[in-house]
């Protein structure tokens, strides 16, 4: 079942980012469909959150779909080159949203080795398949391997371009790995908060 927008529009951030994990990550792009399970996720709780690109509610041209109701893509260059896909969530004016730093493969298998510049002729599509060999595992491989652009930024995630199933998997408290953040030593205290999630499926 597709995510509607009533499930993006939790006011807890943290929640919604545990929530993510064993959610299926869509996408529709250059005619092509793929997809992977979401494994890893952190959550950034906007004004209150040094770590986040809307903490005191820095408002830029880059942050602005940050403001906007949850439900809609985020995706931002870092350093130049990669292109980090974030989830947008919580209500209009609230910029709290989820890195997506995970994923496990599951639709579109060659489009996905392709993009990951892998050629599939020579790749074990089933280590690929069972996890073993992860080719999605920083927030900058999942969006190559997706074909997520900045240019996606500000999309409906109900809409056909990008979009989040519930396919029922059902995920344990104790199977999820909490940590804190990565490569946000700037934000002080707030880089230690327990806002990274993860789950080995």
């Amino acid at each position: 079942m597709r995510l509607d927008k009533d499930f993006y529009l939790n006011e807890n951030v943290v929640e919604i980012s545990r929530d993510l994990l064993g959610k299926y990550l869509f996408t529709k792009i250059d005619g092509k469909l793929t997809a992977g399970i979401i494994t890893e996720t952190e959550a950034y709780a906007g004004e209150t959150d040094k770590a986040s690109h809307a903490y005191n509610n820095r408002r830029t041209n880059r942050t602005e779909i940050m403001f906007a109701d949850g439900g809609v893509s985020y995706v931002y260059l870092c350093y130049g080159i990669h292109h980090l896909f974030n989830i947008v969530t919580n209500y209009k004016n609230v910029p709290h949203a989820v890195l997506v730093r995970a994923i496990k493969p599951v639709v579109g298998i060659t489009t996905i080795l392709e993009r990951r510049n892998i050629d599939p002729a020579k790749a074990n599509i089933n280590q690929v398949v069972s996890g073993k060999k992860k080719i999605a595992s920083g927030p900058g491989t999942v969006s190559q391997a997706l074909g997520i652009r900045t240019e996606h930024s500000g999309l409906y995630l109900t809409g056909k371009t990008i979009w989040i199933e519930d396919k029922g998997i059902k995920i344990n408290d104790k199977e999820i790995i909490t940590g804190p953040r990565v490569g946000v030593d700037y934000a002080g205290d707030d880089a230690k908060l327990p806002y990274r999630f993860i789950v080995n499926l």
